[in-house]
């Protein structure tokens, strides 16, 4: 492998346009940073992880059809793997690859900003990876708080690039998490 660096693209799948809270909303200029990273980390010979969310059932399980690449983001993965928690680091089989394939820096990208972004983006920095979190590659929607503030996927993104920055992880634009990945071999 030519690097020691990893994208981790996380539930990025046709399973959420079947939840109520989907909105169309940010939807293209996510696909458009999306698909630049992942673009990017293949020219680079970085490899990129695909996460699946799976659960027994609903709009999240095999069986129902959904869980595929949410159209129209092309991705060709070195690896796949399915996830039943938050972090992609829990029961998928991730933690091993990684080890096996001597990578250190992760760089976060995907679905749901504030959950299994965010979940494994503090799960691997406390597994002492080094960790990227590219917030304008990953994607949520507005939240609805106990005082029914409505909290804008803007401000759920500002929100946890805030608690992740300097203590879990870089934030990064998707151009700064590539520079970073140049020049680093396995």
């Amino acid at each position: 492998m030519a690097s020691d660096t990893a994208l981790i693209v996380i539930d990025v799948q046709e399973s959420f346009r079947h939840r109520p809270y989907w909105r169309e909303e940010g939807v293209s200029g996510y696909i458009a940073r999306q698909q630049a990273l992942i673009d990017g980390a293949m020219a680079q010979g970085i490899p990129v992880v695909r996460i699946f969310h799976v659960e027994d059932e609903g709009a999240f399980s095999e069986a129902s059809g959904y869980v595929t690449t949410l159209a129209p983001l092309r991705i060709d993965p070195a690896v796949t793997f399915r996830k039943r928690r938050h972090s992609a680091l829990v029961g998928s089989g991730l933690d091993v690859w990684l080890t096996e394939h001597g990578i250190r820096r992760l760089i976060i990208s995907g679905i749901r900003t504030e959950q299994c972004c965010e979940t494994t983006t503090r799960h691997a920095s406390d597994l002492g990876y080094e960790v990227d979190y590219v917030g304008e590659a990953t994607l949520t929607f507005p939240m609805t708080d106990v005082t029914r503030r409505e909290w804008s996927a803007d401000e759920i993104r500002a929100r946890t690039e805030l608690v992740l920055a300097d203590r879990f992880a870089r934030i990064a634009t998707v151009e700064e998490a590539l520079a970073s990945g140049l020049g680093k071999a396995a």
